[in-house]
């Protein structure tokens, strides 16, 4: 499940980097500022996390002093979701339990990941 959840932040993070590369070209940021873009993907990539909880893997991501919940990924089955559902998050506790946004065992929905979070 590990590799799985690695997918998932690796689509986060490739997703970050194309939107703000698309920032930085359309804005035509001069050379000088692409020091500052770099630190921000850098940043943004190194701030994402994988928390184990008791029914959920929880994603998190830390840019500075903030911290905020990108999604969750049910370690177990239950009565409505299986394992390895995606949700996205209600706030920093819990998901959202009204339906699944893929799935990362079978690779459905992954590639739906944005940099904002599962959703």
């Amino acid at each position: 499940m590990r590799n799985e959840i690695e997918k998932v932040l690796e689509a986060m993070r490739n997703d970050y980097k194309r939107w703000s590369d698309r920032c930085f070209r359309s804005d035509g940021y001069a050379e000088s500022r692409k020091k500052i873009h770099d630190e921000m993907v850098e940043e943004y990539c190194g701030g994402l996390r994988v928390e184990e909880n008791r029914r959920y893997w929880k994603i998190t991501s830390s840019k500075g002093s903030q911290t905020s919940v990108s999604g969750f990924i049910v370690k177990d089955g239950d009565k409505k979701f299986r394992e390895g559902d995606m949700l996205k998050a209600a706030g920093w506790a819990a998901p959202a339990r009204n339906f699944a946004r893929g799935n990362v065992l079978d690779g459905s929905g992954v590639d739906n990941v944005r940099w904002t979070g599962i959703g």
